[in-house]
């Protein structure tokens, strides 16, 4: 029934998780396991001026806009003729929307409106008892047991397609083959559900995307592949290629697992949301061995004798060290401090797109509360609020770069990598990205550099040497990109980048060291006096 399945892979069913995708040979670390164009894609609002919604690539100068709904923009006319047998029904569609959308703001619908809208129209072309129309009704839906909030977000999105489809009530959907209320209600979950975020080449979001077949895989939060889209091809007809790549060797007749969930998150916020959305308890090792303690909740020994020590959770139980067994002293401070930075991060991450600069004071403020605290970097809301202060300092970023803010990123960046590589196997993608960031951080040109820094001084470096800690940071993060975005894509796009990045640091070394060997031989032929 599925489309696309390679001979290495098969659908298998499990008595514990249904339909899933099972190895049938050894699948090495780093290999493509399956390469597709997603069935559906749409891009975010925000994209739209951006990226081209034929291929989904990020322009590096103009797009073409079409001249009807002036909303979507491609890179050159065969990108736009590659799909117009479907912007031709989408183009009217958001004609219409504009003009009775009540502000700018809301001139144009949601990606998940649109993505919806492209699947309809293509299940109506492709015929409704096609394959790729079975491969979409096949879709795993959990309507009967959705959180009241998902039905509620649900119901918005059925009145919103409705209206961008051009019809008045949800009983005119009858030639899409949607005949009932329940057949609406079932196509909105199963796109909910069986959704991937459409993401660059360095994992930014940029949409929506809809795979029946990269659907089949089934969760763990300690996965042995990840879903990319590394833009490895060289055809823009094939692209977004969406591509599932093993993160290590997975055995003969071992079922293939992928990660619905940021898996950084500790595992109380990794069963909640699994259960919102998906409608299951997971029961992965990870989320089951009590045995040792989680970096993503931890704190260091009170004693600073280098183990660590369970982030508490309630002030009645005593937490010790696992290494010297020293007792937190404080465990409703830490407690407090948990909390704080909970809600610091819910809010600086909802405002950080209408108000920067308090997001940024939000963090600045609060990271050193939870450092203050004995959270380890890879402890949870620590992790993501570093996260999120390091996007924001990077946005800070300009050509007029003080030398003190470009440190401060450089710094921000490397406690990042830190808290990752914690958590996540090398070359897991999050974590490959990271550190790719650290070392082209690093490979800055320095406002200012400090010739014979002070002593106390680790980190970052100063001249020469901090073009060095670029190189083998840009070393590693190539390594681990290979892994995360498949060896045969040299690691995607962004992994080409880095090479190049590495072949010309390499050459400004070498430049310098015969700078520094023409320097010494000079002096050693230089007469003495």
């Amino acid at each position: 029934m599925y489309h696309g399945i390679p001979e290495n892979v098969e659908v298998r069913v499990s008595a514990i998780s249904g339909r899933g995708l099972w190895a049938k040979n050894l699948i090495k670390a780093g290999s493509v396991i399956i390469s597709l164009r997603p069935y559906s894609f749409a891009l975010a609002s925000r994209c739209l001026d951006s990226h081209c919604s034929s291929c989904a690539a990020a322009s590096n100068s103009g797009l073409l806009r079409c001249t009807g709904c002036h909303t979507v923009r491609y890179c050159n006319t065969t990108c736009q003729t590659n799909d117009w047998s479907f912007h031709r029904l989408e183009c009217s569609a958001l004609r219409k929307w504009a003009k009775s959308a009540p502000s700018k703001n809301v001139s144009v619908p949601s990606d998940a409106v649109r993505c919806l809208g492209r699947i309809l129209w293509q299940k109506k072309k492709e015929g409704f008892d096609s394959s790729w129309s079975k491969e979409i009704d096949a879709l795993q839906s959990h309507r009967h047991s959705l959180h009241p909030r998902v039905v509620e977000n649900n119901t918005h999105l059925a009145h919103s397609l409705v209206r961008y489809l051009g019809l008045s009530s949800p009983g005119e959907l009858s030639e899409f083959g949607i005949l009932s209320a329940g057949d609406l209600a079932d196509l909105i979950s199963r796109f909910v559900t069986n959704t991937f975020a459409l993401t660059s080449p360095s994992l930014t979001p940029v949409g929506v995307s809809v795979s029946p077949l990269v659907a089949l895989f089934n969760h763990s939060c300690d996965p042995g592949a990840v879903i990319v889209f590394p833009r490895s091809s060289r055809n823009p007809a094939e692209e977004p290629q969406m591509q599932v790549i093993a993160l290590r060797d997975i055995s003969p007749n071992e079922e293939i697992l992928t990660s619905y969930i940021d898996t950084t998150l500790p595992r109380s916020l990794r069963q909640a949301a699994l259960k919102e959305t998906y409608d299951f308890t997971c029961q992965c090792e990870l989320c089951h061995d009590d045995n040792k303690i989680d970096p993503r909740e931890a704190i260091w020994c009170p004693k600073s004798c280098g183990g660590m020590c369970p982030a508490p959770s309630d002030e009645s139980e005593i937490y010790q060290c696992v290494k010297c067994r020293a007792v937190v002293a404080t465990p409703g401070f830490i407690i407090d401090a948990l909390r704080i930075g909970q809600e610091a991060l819910e809010k600086a991450t909802s405002i950080q797109d209408t108000d920067h600069d308090k997001a940024l004071q939000l963090t600045t403020n609060i990271i050193p509360i939870l450092v203050s605290a004995g959270l380890t970097p890879s402890c949870h809301p620590l992790l993501a609020l570093i996260g999120l202060h390091k996007s924001f300092l990077l946005s800070s970023l300009s050509a007029d770069i003080a030398q003190e803010l470009l440190d401060e990123t450089i710094r921000t960046a490397a406690k990042h990598y830190m808290g990752l590589s914690a958590i996540l196997r090398d070359g897991h993608p999050v974590r490959a990205v990271a550190l790719a960031e650290l070392g082209k951080l690093l490979a800055v040109d320095e406002p200012h550099p400090v010739m014979s820094p002070p002593t106390n001084i680790a980190f970052p470096p100063s001249g020469p040497p901090r073009l060095k800690a670029a190189y083998e940071t840009l070393v590693r993060a190539r390594h681990e990109l290979i892994i995360g975005f498949g060896r045969n894509n040299d690691g995607g796009e962004l992994g080409r980048n880095i090479r190049e990045t590495v072949v010309s640091l390499e050459k400004e070394l070498g430049v310098w060291t015969q700078g520094i060997h023409n320097t010494l031989q000079d002096l050693l032929n230089s007469p003495q006096k």
